[in-house]
């Protein structure tokens, strides 16, 4: 009887002790549990924590914008109609002389033919542009005597007026050329395009900073490259004559 009473007892401590421990167990996954939930509250946290510090980044942004924006929007009707006034007093100061620098030039030329030269403007744009059978040969970039004498012409002209700056552009028909001194259309173009600016600024003394010299090539013909007159007609130099509008972006900084 003793023994049974024994084993019953060592069953009930047994039973007792398993018990315990899947309390236990059960528990410490709970607890588990809930640290993995904690955890990914706190990392859902700091994910809404930076996204907040994002949008506070941005409203501040937009704060600085507007608030540029206000200061800018402060300048009077009055002020802006003035700056209006000035800028469209500049144009018109702008147009006036490239008209009357224009007319210059028409009377200074007027002696040449038509097939020689042309003076004619393009968006504000003086354009006098002089055929190569006035100032060169065929294939050369020395100039000839009579096309001195239009550059020279021009040159008094140029000479007069400041607020100019000058774009000597070389151009050429699309027949290949390739000889000892050029290699092909575009080196010619340049050549020739260079030898006027000499001219001006060496022999003329117009002011070296205020002219550039470039070639085209044969790509921006004027007329078509397959008829002798087409080509004849491409193979020219053009003096292009801009107004400075340094004035003009001074004034227009003043709005930024």
């Amino acid at each position: 009887m003793r023994i049974i009473i024994f084993i019953l007892v060592i069953v009930g401590l047994i039973l007792g002790l398993s018990y315990t421990s899947y309390v236990l167990n059960k528990k410490y996954k709970a607890s588990q549990y809930e640290i993995a939930m904690l955890q990914k509250d706190i990392s859902d946290t700091h994910s809404e924590l930076y996204k907040g510090n994002e949008q506070v980044n941005e409203l501040e942004a937009e704060k600085a914008s507007l608030k540029n924006y206000r200061n800018k929007s402060n300048i009077t009707i009055a002020e802006q109609a003035e700056r209006l006034k000035e800028l469209q007093s500049i144009i018109q100061l702008q147009k006036k002389v490239m008209s009357n620098l224009k007319n210059s030039i028409t009377d200074v030329l007027i002696n040449y033919e038509t097939d020689e030269l042309s003076v004619y403007t393009i968006d504000g744009n003086i354009y006098v542009s002089l055929a190569e059978k006035l100032l060169f040969k065929s294939g050369s970039d020395v100039i000839d005597p009579k096309g001195i004498e239009a550059l020279k012409s021009l040159a008094q002209v140029l000479n007069k007026t400041k607020d100019i700056r000058v774009m000597i552009e070389g151009h050429t028909d699309n027949v290949p050329i390739k000889t000892s001194l050029f290699k092909d259309n575009w080196d010619l173009s340049t050549a020739r395009a260079t030898a006027i600016v000499r001219v001006l600024t060496n022999v003329y003394g117009f002011d070296s900073t205020r002219i550039t010299a470039s070639g085209r090539g044969q790509f921006s013909p004027l007329n078509t490259n397959e008829t002798v007159a087409g080509r004849s007609g491409n193979r020219r130099t053009e003096v292009i004559i801009s107004p400075n509008i340094n004035d003009l972006y001074k004034l227009l900084d003043t709005y930024e």
